[in-house]
């Protein structure tokens, strides 16, 4: 197991920083946009680029790019919601992708204010809808990305530091302890067991879900 994890690390930072960095804010622009957001992991696209930082200087350059993908895709949500908003929602295709989630994300909004903009994004599918939400809203841009910065820079630096503490400890361990890629693998599905379990547990205590 170890060759196999060494393998997949090696081949990941093997890309060019800058283009794994791209890459990355690429699929943060995608995962926080409205529709396109629900389908396109972009958790997983950074954390996989994470695991390919070999010094301090990738590691702050990958996560300000994620940090700029995430905020460009908020913004673009903003201003789809500001200008087209109304629209989308009373579409068959908001109707059919959206449903219900429109009016739990109005709802949330209305309830907690700029809260609602900064817990969101750490809400399954909430987190690509909220921005259109606050467009609609007579919520300022500013008052909107000042909440939502905050909240993308606390998930960005979550991600992009498990992803890099994860790889360097096992590049660490691998020439000396033969379950190393286990306990690399077991250290990736605990953080996704945890990540999940709290946005459930956020989900509850926000929403009300079961």
């Amino acid at each position: 197991m170890n060759e196999v994890i060494d393998w997949f690390i090696t081949t990941v930072s093997s890309v060019d920083p800058s283009l794994r960095a791209l890459i990355a804010a690429l699929g943060m622009f995608c995962e926080t946009s409205f529709l396109v957001g629900l389908v396109v992991p972009g958790d997983t696209i950074v954390f996989i680029a994470a695991t390919g930082v070999t010094n301090l200087s990738e590691y702050f350059w990958l996560a300000g790019a994620v940090l700029m993908g995430s905020l460009a895709g908020e913004t673009f949500g903003f201003f789809l919601g500001r200008t087209l908003g109304r629209r989308i929602r009373d579409s068959r295709l908001g109707k059919r992708f959206i449903g219900d989630t429109w009016l739990v994300a109005e709802a949330y909004l209305a309830k907690r204010g700029v809260v609602a903009v900064f817990v969101s994004r750490f809400l399954p599918v909430l987190h690509s809808v909220v921005p259109l939400v606050c467009g609609m809203s007579a919520m300022r841009y500013w008052v909107f990305i000042r909440w939502t910065a905050l909240a993308c820079f606390v998930w960005t630096f979550l991600y992009v530091t498990i992803g890099f503490l994860l790889a360097e400890q096992f590049q660490i361990f691998a020439t000396t302890f033969k379950g190393a890629g286990w306990v690399f693998i077991g250290g990736v599905v605990i953080f996704i067991l945890a990540t999940h379990f709290a946005k459930k547990r956020l989900s509850r205590r926000e929403l009300g879900e079961k």
